[in-house]
């Protein structure tokens, strides 16, 4: 039984939450706060093995607590914000101060209901998650990795990642050369959230990088992170690399989903494409893993060690289709050594 504490200033969100997760058997909603200060006496009262925390609240705002957290009672915290520019970029900024999900509130065409299931599988990933003291960023600035040789268009690079797979890819792609070979990411996010990650990646890195749009050119020092809400897949024109963006039913209760990306990039790509499973909760990427690894691709997947949710890379190295299993501080020079 997964024991979660809501931190929400709305009555109204804290009462929708309470109700959705009291329909999963497996977690326990011990209580709701309003605030910070509330949450924090609650925190030490009642002991929850997971937060689902709110960024913008009185008193005192949800990041500034997410650190006082992170710093003196590490917990998994799950990041519930508004569909907004601004709600988009402070949901960044906690991934990085050590948060371990994102989750959209309701609104549009985003349900409850919809909401409900993915709050509860939210909830058990971040329960499995290893969560340590935080005191500042994480300093990538002194990481480099090797020059590569200059790669022609027909190689592609197909990442896979759900829970803590943003400051992996963080950690990744900023360490690639600016001739690396075209990336394609599927990282479980909401809608909006994902452009907000691109704009911030592209900043930091030395490729270029942006949320995939359709008919976009997968192109040597190109990096594309399938958009919140949205599947994305490999197309071939020719020489030419490009992806198709779409709608349909969740995969693995994700949408977008690694393993359509990945049979998309084994079908297309074949023995010219690397895939790499990273961190995050479940089993999606390992039916994709196999069909690329049986198609010729090179494959990679990140240890338990570095993982801070060892379940779908474990789900991929079970299919016997991992030609490595490789630590997140080594990942750059694998992918670069398989290019």
């Amino acid at each position: 039984m997964v024991k979660v504490l809501i931190v929400d200033d709305s009555a109204i969100v804290r009462k929708i939450f309470t109700e959705e997760l009291s329909k999963a058997k497996d977690i326990e909603v011990l209580g709701a706060a309003p605030d910070p200060y509330v949450a924090r006496d609650m925190i030490v009262k009642l002991k929850p093995q997971v937060i689902t925390l709110d960024i913008e609240m009185p008193r005192m705002d949800g990041i500034t607590f997410l650190r006082k957290i992170m710093a003196h009672h590490p917990l998994p915290v799950i990041i519930v914000s508004s569909l907004t520019p601004k709600g988009s970029a402070m949901a960044l900024e906690a991934l990085e101060c050590g948060a371990v999900e994102v989750l959209a509130k309701p609104g549009g065409s985003f349900t409850v209901g919809e909401m409900g299931a993915q709050l509860a599988e939210k909830i058990r990933a971040a329960s499995r998650a290893r969560v340590l003291k935080r005191v500042g960023p994480l300093d990538t600035s002194m990481a480099h990795a090797r020059k590569a040789i200059t790669e022609t268009t027909n190689k592609v690079i197909a990442i896979g990642s759900s829970t803590g797979g943003t400051e992996a890819l963080k950690d990744i792609l900023t360490r690639l050369p600016p001739d690396t070979p075209g990336i394609v990411i599927a990282q479980h996010m909401p809608a909006n959230f994902t452009k907000a990650f691109a704009d911030r990646m592209n900043g930091i890195c030395r490729i270029n990088i942006k949320e995939g749009a359709q008919n976009d050119s997968v192109l040597p020092g190109t990096c594309l992170i399938a958009p919140g809400n949205y599947h994305m897949l490999l197309r071939r024109s020719g020489a030419r690399y490009f992806v198709e963006v779409k709608t349909g039913p969740m995969v693995h209760h994700q949408r977008p989903a690694v393993d359509p990306l990945f049979k998309s990039v084994a079908k297309y790509a074949g023995a010219n494409a690397i895939g790499v499973v990273l961190t995050g909760m479940g089993s999606d990427g390992a039916e994709g893993i196999k069909i690329m690894k049986e198609a010729g691709a090179k494959t990679l997947a990140q240890d338990e060690a570095s993982s801070v949710v060892f379940g779908m890379p474990k789900e991929a190295i079970k299919t016997g289709c991992v030609d490595k299993v490789v630590s997140l501080r080594n990942m750059p020079q694998a992918i670069m050594d398989m290019v």
